[in-house]
């Protein structure tokens, strides 16, 4: 009898742990952009099981956003900079053409402010890491990003470091798809893989 209620009892705290293991998916299946929306002309393939973003012709802006809109959430990635790795991620955005409204944690070359968020067509910058901060970039390796976004608040992570946290009333009023930038200019080309993400409450 004192078997059967143990067994019981682990069945229980199975299904009771089970929900927020579920709650976590990948964003990116490593094959295609299944999931994933084009914006603008620049490129965006996947290469070894890597999503890669690579300048075009046009040398313009581009994107690449979620079908799905996300309000509240937990945000974990990789990315490797190459040439000018000037990129960033969006969250709670919108789109027209190539017109993008929302907010972006900052991906680019070390010393330009990565893990900062920037408020585009509105705010500008909100808030920038500090020097310190900015240190745990890896210029030619594998970064690992962490984004915590839940009502008003917003923080970052950089390689475990704590980049930026961010309390604002007009972030938290908004929801909208998550997206990957490739900035103008020519010459980027940045590698991600791992996205994950996991809705809060």
């Amino acid at each position: 009898m004192k078997n059967y209620l143990l067994v019981i009892l682990i069945l229980g705290l199975l299904s009771f742990s089970s929900p927020s293991s579920a709650q976590t998916k990948t964003l990116f299946n490593g094959k295609d952009l299944t999931g994933w929306t084009v914006h603008g002309t620049e490129k965006w393939y996947v290469e070894n099981g890597e999503l890669i973003c690579e300048s075009g012709p046009d040398k313009q802006y581009g994107y690449l956003s979620t079908n799905t809109s996300y309000k509240n959430f937990e945000l974990n990635l990789q990315f490797k900079l190459e040439a000018n790795g000037n990129s960033g991620v969006f969250i709670r955005s919108d789109i027209d053409g190539l017109k993008i409204k929302g907010w972006q944690v900052e991906v680019a070359p070390p010393g330009s402010n990565s893990g900062g968020i920037y408020e585009s067509y509105g705010r500008g910058w909100l808030i920038q890491p500090g020097a310190e901060e900015q240190k745990a970039l890896k210029a030619t390796d594998w970064n690992k990003m962490r984004i915590v976004a839940k009502g008003n608040e917003i923080t970052t992570w950089i390689n475990g470091k704590q980049m930026v946290h961010l309390s604002d009333q007009k972030i938290g009023d908004a929801q909208g798809f998550i997206a990957l930038q490739i900035h103008d200019g020519g010459g980027i080309k940045v590698r991600w893989k791992n996205i994950k993400i996991k809705e809060l409450k």
